[in-house]
């Protein structure tokens, strides 16, 4: 069989840019987008560690020494605790109510999905004031049933979790849309039930989504300030989260502890990346896989 010459000038290939801009133009971007980052992000976390760390380690782990700090800390774990697997529930049983199903009303629980995004923090606390407040719409039945939400953890529980309800939802909702309905329904006509579809067809495909919708999630309940403020009524010691413990640290000038306590905020929020980002490695390298396999076949 002969042989196929490829001519020299067809085989050397030159590379380009894709969008065809020069180098210049590269280094600007490139340039503009590290001065802000490092302007924006960088100098301020940098300057929050410094501030904590100003008196010393000795001062800085005395801050955290404190009652109402390790109340603080310690209310934040237990909201996120809770809101994270309530909306992680949520998210999935509304991903899959959007995604798989027709009925009325889907664009209305899309919409509503949504809501947190668009309403302001502030207000979403005060609407709880005026469901479960003192003179609100239920006030009077939960104080004769001594039932305490406003200024309480409930409150806290309840304000936290309407905030960060879309972040699971809204990472579950376009990836179960592209995959369809042909898997589940394959494995339905080969006899599996619908708790053996969900666990072992859903799930392994929407489980790195899943998992970077809950990280989201938890990052934003341990760092909520504003419906929180609302509904805390900023008891120290009592209903302050670690936002709200630095607020008042910071406003009675006690800036190394405030600085301190903020720095921990800081560091889960860089435990939260490195996570993200573990994930998004993760979930790249599976749908390569999954890639290479089908060429394969």
């Amino acid at each position: 069989m002969a042989a196929i010459s490829i001519p020299q000038s067809a085989a050397r290939v030159t590379w380009r840019n894709p969008t065809g801009e020069s180098w210049w133009v590269k280094t600007l971007l490139i340039g503009t987008s590290i001065a802000f980052l490092s302007l924006f992000l960088l100098i301020p976390l940098v300057a929050v560690f410094t501030e904590a760390l100003r008196r010393g380690i000795e001062a800085y782990f005395a801050s955290f020494r404190d009652p109402a700090a390790l109340a603080a800390i310690k209310l934040t774990l237990i909201t996120a605790g809770i809101a994270v697997p309530a909306n992680l529930v949520f998210g999935l049983a509304a991903a899959w109510a959007v995604t798989k199903f027709q009925f009325r009303g889907r664009n209305v629980l899309v919409t509503l999905i949504d809501l947190p995004f668009a309403v302001s923090p502030v207000v979403s606390g005060l609407i709880y004031v005026l469901l479960f407040g003192r003179q609100g719409l239920l006030g009077p039945w939960l104080a004769a049933n001594d039932i305490k939400i406003i200024f309480a953890v409930p409150g806290i529980v309840l304000a936290t979790i309407f905030v960060t309800f879309p972040f699971v939802a809204r990472e579950l909702i376009p990836l179960m849309q592209e995959q369809g309905t042909d898997e589940e329904q394959a494995a339905l006509l080969l006899g599996a039930n619908g708790r053996q579809t969900f666990w072992r067809v859903t799930l392994p495909n929407i489980k790195w989504a899943l998992l970077y919708g809950v990280i989201l999630c938890n990052a934003r309940a341990m760092g909520e300030f504003g419906a929180v403020s609302v509904v805390s009524g900023h008891i120290r010691g009592k209903t302050n989260t670690m936002p709200l413990h630095v607020e008042i640290l910071y406003n009675e000038y006690n800036f190394v502890a405030a600085f301190a306590v903020a720095s921990l905020l800081a560091l889960l929020a860089l435990v939260t990346l490195v996570a993200k980002s573990v994930v998004e490695w993760r979930s790249r390298r599976a749908v390569n896989g999954t890639i290479s396999e089908q060429a394969e076949a």
